[in-house]
């Protein structure tokens, strides 16, 4: 049995080759070029391509509590449907975005990865005997990356049974059967992700069979205090209308800024919905403001955006 902690950091590593990002970014949208997953989202990537994406955000628009669910719910029969469009729809990203602020979309997020990938991997690495905790992380990058049955296969086949070869043996082995499957795929996309293989190969290298505290992986720290930290690109304030909206030194950054770039995403305006408002938030909304007969300022004082988050 793992730690609460071993989970944690399991899951960093995961996170980490996913969004770049120790707790995952609830709010990335990614597009890759040749990914035949399509439109991605999410702390651990759910894809268009696969399904996944559609029971995440079902399951979510299921939801009484779910802030955004009325409005992602049109969108459900193209989800289930996979339909390629929804890659360009810029709206419909930034709608995403947004729904990473509420909690219960986080809350989704991660008892969906839990259920799909996490518990399907506790169950294959102990069905192999494999109880240390980096080789349950393997296990788990393989599931929710791809392809974990044929490469369990492989190595079955050529490194033998873990419970007689040793699993940290047979974890080697795997990484080095993943990595070399990898590295010679004839997509592109695929060869990039070769670095995850490495990424296991120097934790093992470095004896982090247990995955002790703290870690370096792709240059980010898993610590106790990182695992314990606000998750990043996500925001639970301020409340629209708190403050007024403009160009300043710190950027402002939050919910508000987050829900007037939606709301002038709505409206056409083709902007990202970031939750920051810098030099090209305001060149857009003075754009808009211009366009409505506004005073271009630039600025968004609580009156224009009350009437953009209504």
């Amino acid at each position: 049995m793992l730690t609460a902690t071993q989970k944690k950091t399991a899951e960093a590593i995961v996170n980490i080759f996913e969004t770049s990002e120790v707790l995952g970014d609830y709010s990335a949208v990614t597009l890759i070029p040749g990914d035949t997953g399509h439109l991605t989202y999410g702390r651990s990537q759910t894809t268009l391509g696969a399904g996944s994406l559609h029971r995440l955000l079902q399951r979510y628009c299921a939801n009484d509590g779910a802030r955004f669910g009325a409005r992602l719910a049109p969108y459900l029969p193209h989800f289930e449907s996979r339909d390629p469009a929804l890659d360009r729809d810029l709206r419909l990203h930034n709608l995403l975005r947004a729904s990473a602020d509420d909690p219960v979309m986080r809350d989704t997020q991660d008892t969906f990865f839990d259920e799909a990938y996490w518990q399907p991997a506790a169950r294959a690495a102990a069905r192999l005997g494999i109880a240390c905790a980096l080789g349950v992380a393997v296990i788990y990058d393989s599931l929710v990356h791809g392809n974990w049955a044929a490469m369990r296969n492989r190595t079955l086949a050529t490194a033998g049974d873990p419970s007689q070869e040793g699993e940290r043996k047979w974890i080697g082995a795997y990484v080095a059967i993943r990595r070399a499957w990898l590295a010679g795929h004839s997509r592109a996309d695929l060869r990039a992700t070769a670095y995850r293989m490495e990424s296991f190969q120097r934790l093992m290298d470095q004896g982090y069979w247990g995955l002790e505290l703290p870690l370096v992986v792709r240059g980010r720290e898993i610590s106790v205090a990182a695992l314990s930290a606000a998750p990043p690109g996500s925001y639970d304030g301020p409340q629209p209308g708190s403050r007024t909206l403009a160009l300043q030194s710190p950027l402002q950054r939050g919910l508000d800024v987050r829900l007037v770039q939606l709301g002038l995403s709505d409206r056409g305006v083709n902007i990202k919905a970031d939750g920051i408002f810098g030099q090209t938030s305001a060149r857009l909304l003075r754009g808009y403001q211009a366009s409505t007969d506004l005073p271009p300022t630039g600025t968004a004082d609580t009156a224009l955006i009350a009437a953009l988050v209504a």
